[in-house]
Formats: structure tokens, sequence, C-alpha cells
């Protein structure tokens, strides 16, 4: 964490901060470094005031095995690459401060009288004068960052191999869909669906268990509220209890299907009233699904975490699955547009208008795809022939098709008729044609209608045919 001060009338102040989540591949720290800075003094500037000078804090516990001054040593050229990167900056970094396992470390200071080998022990927690005024003032004491932490972390139990094995079953028949554009749209639709279904699941089994959910409010949404060291294992009953109401196939079509980017961005949407709570919940399951080689793909429910607590009001939290999110893919740039505003201070209020008018504008256009549709239906029976309306055949159609063109073809005058050889006199021009069957044969001749002036003979001689006149020619 980078902590921006200011002097002001001779009088130093803390100004903004910036916290993010150290990479575990010590090839991402400059980067990290880097980024972290510019953040930091960037949008220190942007509100009109360049720090002074700024402060480090490499927090850190120990892995299994490793001694607290074994991490400040192991962390040293993170310090180091975080001092360059704030002096390129023209900001000074005063101290820089290694804290692990209750101990913390000067990489600022020689004096071994001041700092000694082994570190100085930190005071003991809530002893301070801070603890005691934020207790005298009803504050409620939230837990470590560990705590958080555990919250958010991959799974590292028996059953995490059980989640690996449906993850590796699924992801070979999801992403291929993914992949393919045509069948792209109704993967996010199938995943939103079953986000819906599971969070529904998670209110409901709430409601069932008469735990009061502060859905939409500061502090954990969805999990009860309570403080000091029952909100450990509330926090843990409470995430326990969501695991067991979701399965591994289901995390693993959640997980892989957030993973495309359009349908984590509609996730987003339910950060506020009854949907956060049990969104929450939900992305915080899923990130403790993300075992084994799957770590990177928590980038995603990490970042959705993140969202939801901050719009809620939980910057720490947010800051914190953040940093996770950071911390598993430093390239994820949802995450550092989100961790830059949560640190800068920003009103998330911005981000929700944004997506309120995503989501209004999606449905209108939803609506005006729907009735179209519905128009096109309408339209489409309503122009129905009534041939087709009593169930005649297209082929049946066909020939008196042919025969109304033929009707309407290349008609002849009366002097034409009387100069071909063996040609009707024209008195005979009226003379309607024979119709003609559905296989396109000559049907029967039909009895002449009133008025038509021919007799019988005419149609017998027509029938017969004559020399120069095809049958049914007129």
């Amino acid at each position: 964490m980078l902590a921006a001060l200011h002097d002001r009338d001779g009088r130093g102040r803390f100004g903004g901060r910036a916290r993010l989540g150290i990479p575990g591949n010590a090839d991402d720290w400059a980067s990290a470094a880097r980024q972290l800075t510019e953040g930091l003094v960037k949008g220190s500037e942007r509100r009109g005031a360049l720090p002074e000078s700024i402060v480090a804090f490499l927090c850190q516990d120990p892995k299994d095995g490793e001694s607290a001054r074994e991490v400040m040593e192991r962390l040293r050229p993170l310090a180091q690459l975080l001092r360059t990167a704030c002096g390129a900056l023209d900001v000074p970094v005063i101290e820089a401060l290694c804290i692990s396992d209750g101990r913390f470390w000067s990489y600022c200071c020689p004096s071994a009288q001041c700092c000694p080998s082994d570190g100085t022990p930190m005071g003991l927690p809530g002893t301070s004068v801070l603890a005691a005024a934020a207790t005298y003032a009803g504050l409620q004491i939230r837990g470590s960052l560990r705590e958080f932490r555990a919250r958010l972390i991959p799974w590292e139990t028996a059953a995490a191999l059980e989640q690996e094995s449906a993850l590796n079953a699924v992801s070979m028949a999801l992403i291929p869909r993914i992949l393919d554009d045509e069948s792209r749209a109704v993967v996010a639709t199938e995943t939103l669906d079953l986000a819906h279904r599971v969070m529904r699941r998670f209110a409901d089994s709430t409601s069932a268990a008469g735990v009061p959910g502060v859905s939409g409010a500061p502090g954990l949404s969805g999990v009860p509220a309570v403080s000091g060291a029952a909100s450990v294992s509330g926090a843990l009953s409470a995430d326990l209890r969501d695991d067991e109401l979701l399965c591994h196939d289901e995390a693993a079509t959640l997980i892989l299907g957030l993973q495309d980017r359009t349908t984590r961005d509609r996730a987003a949407e339910w950060m506020e009233g009854d949907e956060a709570g049990p969104a929450l919940r939900l992305w915080r399951a899923l990130a403790r699904r993300c075992v084994g080689p799957y770590g990177e793909h928590a980038a995603a429910p990490l970042t959705l975490a993140g969202w939801v607590a901050w719009s809620s009001g939980d910057e720490l939290e947010a800051r914190e699955a953040l940093a996770m999110a950071l911390g598993a893919d430093p390239g994820y740039l949802f995450a550092r547009l989100l961790h830059q505003a949560c640190n800068e201070g920003l009103d998330p209020e911005s981000i929700r208008r944004c997506l309120r008018k995503e989501r209004v504008d999606r449905a209108g256009a939803e609506m005006i795809a729907s009735s179209a549709s519905s128009a096109s239906s309408a339209s489409s029976a309503s122009s129905a022939s009534p041939v087709d309306a009593g169930g005649a055949s297209g082929a049946a159609s066909t020939p008196s098709t042919r025969v109304a063109s033929r009707r309407r073809r290349k008609p002849r005058s009366t002097g034409s008729a009387e100069s071909r050889p063996g040609s009707r006199p024209s008195g005979t021009a009226g003379t309607r044609r024979p119709r003609s069957t559905a296989d396109g044969s000559p049907a029967p001749e039909a009895p002449t209608r009133a008025g038509d002036g021919t007799g019988g003979g005419t149609r017998s001689r027509r029938g017969t045919g004559r020399h120069g006149t095809k049958q049914g020619e007129t």
C-alpha cells in the first residue's frame, strides 16, 4: 500500500492511498509498482494536490516454513521498485516498511538500534488509542485482511480436486461454444439464467434460516451483521452454507461463462437493491472455486465481488477483492479501472448510472425486437392466399398461374388472324382455351358460357386441330 503525505501550513497530513495485492510472480512486480504509483500520484494531482512524499507498506504473511525476516528479504526488490517508480514522478518515498507476522522492518533506516534485524514487534490488536476510540464510538471491528482473503482464496481441501475435475469437463464442452459467434449469445443467456437461479437459492436459504441480511447496505451484504470475533465465525458459517448450495458443475459453468466479458458486464448490473447481497455471495463462492490451474479465472468473480462491495459502500472488502483480482491477472482491465477509481475516492454512482442505462436500453431493444417479430408473424399469416388457407398444395396452384400467364401473353389482331392460312374467322377470337390439370395435360372442355357467341361445333373443330395451327393455340 502507498499512502500520500501532504504538507499544509507546516503540518503534515495523510492524503490518498492506493493498495494492490503483491503479485505471486516477481516478474510482475515492476509493472505493479508502476501502476500503483501512477494511480496514486496522478489521482492526487487531478484532485489538485500533488503529494510531497509517500510512505510504502509491504504486508505479507509468511508461507509454510518461511520466517517473517525471510519475507522481508524476499520483498526487498519490490520495495526498491516502488521507490524508483515514485522517484520517476518526482515524489520521494520517505519510508518503506515491511509488515509480517506481527513485526515490522524499515527498508530505509540503516540503524540497527532504531530498526533491529529481527524487526520491531507491533502492538497487540485492539490496544492502541485509535482502537479504543473506535470502540467508544461504536465502530465495528471487521477483522483482519487475512480473514477477508480467506473468504475469497481458492479451496485447498479435498473438494478442490472434485471442483477441478468439474472445471475440466465443463471447459471441454463450453469453451468451443463461447468461441463460436453463433452460440456465444446462447451461452451468455444460459450463464446469466443459471446465476439468477443460484442467487435466488442463496436468498431463499437465508430467509429459511431466519438470518437477517443487509442487502444493499454498507458491510457484508447478505451475511449476518455481527461484530468482533463473532463476525469471523458468522462469515465462515455463511460461506459454508453457500458452498453447500452450489454444485461443482454449476460453479464450473458460471466460472467459465463469466470469462466472456460481455456476460461479465451484464452480471455487473446486479449491484444494488435486493440483487446486491446474493450476487456478492455468489461471486465470493465462485472465487473460492477457481482451484488449481484455474486460478487466473478468478479475476472475473473477484472483480465482480469488489465492484458489488464498493457499490454497497464497503471499500475495505472492495479494495481487497480488486487487489486479489489483479494478483490473479495483472492485465485484467476491468479490475484495474475499478481499483484505480476506488483508490482515488470516486463515487461509484457514476458507474451505476451507466450500468442502469445499459440495462434499460437492452430491455427496450429486446421489447422492440419482440414486437417486430410478432408483427412479422401476423403479417405473414394475413398475407396467405385463400388456396393456401384452404389447405391446397403449392403444386395445385401452379398450372392456373401458367394459364393466366398465357392469357395475358401476345394478343393477336383480327388482321393477323385472317392473313394466316387456315386460321379461324375473327368472330371466334374470344373463344376460351382449354384448362389444364395439375399435371399440365389438357383438361376436358367445360360447357360454353352464355354470351360467348360460339357453338359446340367451334370447340369440336378446335379439338381436332388444323393445318398450321396447334391444338390449344389462339
